[in-house]
């Protein structure tokens, strides 16, 4: 019996309840044998991280690049829309648009395809999309490094204003970077125990499908994974050509059935953007550019953490810092460069970012402290300031919808750099729009000027010469306050009056205005 009484004296602490220490507002649970669970005031991280998405959803209300609204293209089930020479060429595929189309097709059948759901319902899939790849990668760091790496490795990456700028923006780059985050929290890491190699492969293809230069990130990860497999027959023909066979015939098959032939388009992406270089068009940067300014400005102000993390590294996070140069590296070979293109691996840097603050103790509050501080301001004016006239403008000629009928229609003509506003993906009516164009010359022609530039070459001459006379103009002109004064004996002698000035940016570049202006013609179609 006294036997007994100490054996259950020995193992009462098994019975007794799981203890948990507080650390300010945070929760770990000290059961070893779970994995510990990270709460803020009681309410879980996943649920305080969605909630933190959707707030960032809502707080971005600007404009960032054209390629945002390359989903207009949505709008011919509609029987109306625009497609630009992309989706001529074919260099655009269907699998990533047909997600937001079930939507505008569940909306329509239940009555409520409005202009406003219509255009945020895609941001919201796309931010709850952003927040399960932050939670999988907080349990992915949980695991391999330790709670308290992957707590501040969260902070880092909810504080990151890049990620806040660009992860609810339907970016096929976006799409792109949530692939990548969750497919690297299936793969096998040195020292992971969480890996499958089904699941990040399919992830990976995905990935590739929508935007084909994800190859490029995973190209090293990939060969690490090769060289480190022992059974490397069984890892290629079972696994590798068979998910990515599947994937590709599945997206081959959708493009084809929208395209009406036989088409690749991963292929002919590839070939415009890298071989034919044809997106040098669109502007172009010395080779050093990424290491110089790209991968600054999308780090922001975590560069010094970052910095102190990669000199923390250990041989097991070999292959990100690889990775995350191979990616710069690669990106800095092609001459048209933008900062959206490398959005893929910032995730891979928060890791690190993560582990420096870890590892600071007497400086760790002052550092998290000053790393939010210096995000808000950046996250805040870009997303509520900083090029918000793109879309402000199009709400307001969104009214126009209201009064439009068979017989008098607005037609509305757009005197402004090309894609500087979205379209029909803002409008969702059958509006008569004109706008400048300027696809690339894909004949070879060194001759070829576009009608942008030609319009911007002279812009009375042109406004003159395409209507030569008071039936053909049109009933509203769009434009940016810094053309104003050279149409402005056009805007005077047809009789064009100024009905709205919308702000644009503090900071306008180029052929952009800090104002955008609507002029109407005559009394007739004035928007409420």
């Amino acid at each position: 019996m006294e036997k007994i009484r100490e054996r259950f004296k020995q193992n009462k602490s098994l019975c007794e309840p799981v203890r948990l220490r507080k650390r300010s507002s945070i929760l770990y649970s000290t059961d070893d044998k779970r994995p510990q669970t990270l709460e803020f005031f009681g309410i879980s991280i996943t649920v305080v991280i969605v909630i933190f998405r959707l707030l960032n959803c809502f707080l971005v209300q600007t404009s960032f690049v054209p390629d945002e609204y390359w989903h207009e293209i949505l709008n011919l089930f509609l029987t109306y829309g625009y497609e630009t020479w992309e989706w001529k060429e074919g260099i655009r595929g269907y699998s990533y648009p047909l997600l937001f189309a079930l939507m505008y097709k569940l909306l329509y059948l239940m009555n409520y395809d409005t202009a406003y759901l219509l255009v945020f319902l895609p941001r919201v899939f796309q931010a709850l999309l952003a927040a399960y790849a932050d939670v999988k990668l907080y349990h992915l760091v949980q695991q391999w490094e330790s709670p308290d790496v992957a707590k501040w490795t969260c902070f880092c990456q909810l504080c990151s204003w890049f990620t806040w700028y660009c992860c609810s923006r339907t970016l096929t780059n976006t799409m792109e970077t949530v692939l990548t985050t969750l497919a690297l929290c299936f793969y096998p890491l040195p020292g992971s125990k969480m890996h499958s190699s089904w699941k990040y492969l399919c992830l990976v293809s995905l990935a590739v499908v929508i935007r084909p230069t994800a190859l490029i990130v995973w190209l090293p990860l990939l060969f690490y994974h090769f060289c480190g497999e022992q059974n490397k027959l069984k890892l290629i023909t079972q696994r590798c050509i068979p998910i990515a066979a599947l994937a590709l015939a599945v997206s081959t098959l959708i493009d084809s059935v929208f395209y009406g032939k036989w088409i690749l388009v991963q292929w002919n992406f590839l070939k415009f953007n890298v071989l034919h270089n044809v997106a040098e068009f669109y502007g172009a940067h010395p080779w050093h550019w990424y290491f110089t300014q790209g991968l600054l400005v999308v780090i922001g102000p975590h560069i010094p953490l970052f910095m102190h993390g990669c000199s923390l590294a250990t041989k097991k996070h070999r292959i990100l810092l690889i990775t995350i140069l191979w990616t710069t590296a690669i990106y800095s070979l092609l001459a048209h460069k933008e900062f959206r293109f490398i959005y893929p691996v910032l995730p891979f840097c928060m890791i690190f970012c993560g582990m420096s603050l870890a590892k600071l103790q007497a400086w760790r509050k002052t550092a998290a402290g000053a790393l939010l501080v210096l995000n808000l301001f950046p996250a805040l004016y870009t997303g509520l300031i900083h090029q918000r006239g793109s879309l402000d403008v199009m709400h307001d000629i969104q009214r126009l919808c209201d009064i439009s009928d068979s017989q008098n229609t607005p037609e509305l003509l757009f005197l402004m750099p090309c894609h500087s506003t979205p379209l029909y993906s803002h409008l969702h009516c059958p509006l008569k729009l004109r706008f400048l164009e300027c696809p690339p010359d894909l004949t070879g022609n060194e001759e070829y000027v576009d009608e942008a530039a030609m319009f911007f070459s002279n812009p009375l001459h042109w406004l003159r010469t395409s209507f030569p006379s008071q039936s053909m103009l049109p009933s509203h002109i769009v434009l940016f306050d810094s053309l104003e004064k050279e149409i402005a004996a056009f805007l005077e002698e047809n009789r064009f009056t100024k009905q709205a000035e919308i702000f644009h940016t503090h900071f306008p570049e180029g052929r952009l205005g800090k104002n955008i202006l609507i002029y109407t013609r005559g009394s007739g179609l004035k928007m409420n």
